[in-house]
């Protein structure tokens, strides 16, 4: 009763045609081609190559106005046109979910401190940094906050159920609960040169602060296992990638970055951060690093000392052809990230300048497993074509030059 009250009959009647459009895209033949896929390549069978257009940074161009009134209504159906958009838009390998998925309302505030941003005109914020001096202001570093608001997730997914359950099943999943940024946790506290010069003015204390750093997510792991919030990731679930975690096995991957560290040498990198991701890597079955970051630097020092590592992003800025020299004949997916200028920049696309950025990747992949994620791409310029038009040419080349 207390559900059904949230929404009107005619937001009901809106969320449930959208539920049935999801089901039936869901039920296609091809979803489950693509499922059988992405299980083959995870698990290292065969030699497709999975593509992925991440459309959330310019789904505002995609997405129609939303019909609901109410703000649960509201929540619900821009979700379910989410799930939508990439059948609908793009034609990538991405597969249309069978059910409907909220997170667990989890809270994880590493030290006890919870930094305030001060927002300027458009997108642009700040962190208002805690840390000024790490000497001097370490002593503000307490334990962590960690909470988990059950009755909360519970009472949304009564909701959704109430609304489409008998449609779509409705799962609570683990969201972005596993995906680590720890080295943005300390650009948080203190700013990016204020942590590259405690590095370097209190190196004893950085590790200190590190050591309580991995602390907080080992026991914030703990704390989801022993609540039982965890679910295995194992079907057409987000890895915090821009890739997906589809395993016969049921099994838990976890995922890690660590961006701000770009410009801190390899030596420094592997004494003061990687003793962190090595721990937190060793909490999962299978682990997936990388974002932006270059990990060609720190490949051969730290990062193939991960033995659970399953996908590793090679970004625009990475070396690939030494990384698909690495990779080549191993366990390690090459998790190719190609510019983002090309489709989120240029207004037209250059269709040649295109092709030849995708046949360097497969030329330079070649002897791996591989998969290619489109991300950051944060608007199409005027032309919402562009992402369709840029699978469409990265399969053509995939056909032409992969594998041979």
């Amino acid at each position: 009763m207390g559900a059904r009250i949230m929404m009107t009959p005619n937001d009901r009647t809106i969320l449930r045609e959208l539920a049935k459009k999801q089901q039936a895209f869901a039920s296609l033949p091809i979803m489950q081609e693509r499922e059988q896929m992405w299980l083959n390549h995870n698990e290292l069978i065969g030699n497709d190559v999975p593509i992925h257009f991440e459309v959330g940074t310019f789904e505002r161009e995609l997405i129609p106005a939303l019909q609901t009134t109410t703000d649960i209504a509201r929540s619900i159906e821009l979700s379910l046109h989410r799930n939508m958009l990439n059948h609908l838009h793009i034609g990538d390998d991405r597969v249309v979910p069978k059910t409907f998925d909220i997170a667990w309302h989890v809270k994880f505030v590493p030290f006890g401190i919870e930094v305030s941003t001060q927002h300027a005109e458009g997108n642009a914020f700040k962190f208002n940094h805690v840390i000024q001096n790490l000497e001097a202001d370490f002593y503000k570093l307490k334990p962590a906050i960690i909470s988990c608001d059950k009755e909360h997730t519970l009472k949304e997914k009564e909701i959704v159920e109430d609304a489409i359950g008998d449609i779509l099943t409705v799962r609570i999943v683990n969201g972005y609960a596993l995906a680590v940024s720890a080295t943005q946790e300390i650009v948080k506290l203190m700013g990016m040169s204020e942590m590259y010069m405690a590095l370097y003015d209190y190196p004893q204390l950085f590790s200190k602060m590190m050591e309580k750093l991995t602390e907080a997510y080992i026991n914030f792991f703990r704390f989801l296992k022993n609540e039982e919030l965890l679910a295995a990731n194992n079907g057409n679930d987000w890895l915090g990638q821009g890739s997906f975690g589809f395993y016969r096995k049921q099994l838990l991957w976890g995922y890690a970055d660590s961006q701000e560290t770009e410009s801190i040498s390899p030596e420094a990198f592997c004494e003061f951060f990687f003793p962190i991701y090595k721990r937190i890597a060793a909490e999962f079955e299978l682990f997936s690093y990388g974002c932006c970051e270059p990990v060609h630097q720190i490949w051969e020092s730290c990062l193939c000392k991960l033995t659970n590592l399953r996908k590793l992003s090679i970004s625009p800025w990475c070396d690939e052809e030494y990384m698909g020299t690495m990779l080549k004949d191993t366990n390690v997916i090459f998790h190719r990230k190609p510019s983002p200028n090309y489709v989120g920049v240029d207004r037209v696309l250059d269709e040649n300048g295109f092709s030849k950025h995708i046949e360097k990747t497969l030329r330079a992949a070649q002897g791996c497993k591989l998969e290619i994620a489109f991300r950051d791409v944060l608007t199409t310029a005027g032309d919402t074509t562009k992402p369709r038009r840029a699978v469409e040419i990265t399969r053509k080349q995939i056909n032409k030059y992969w594998g041979k």
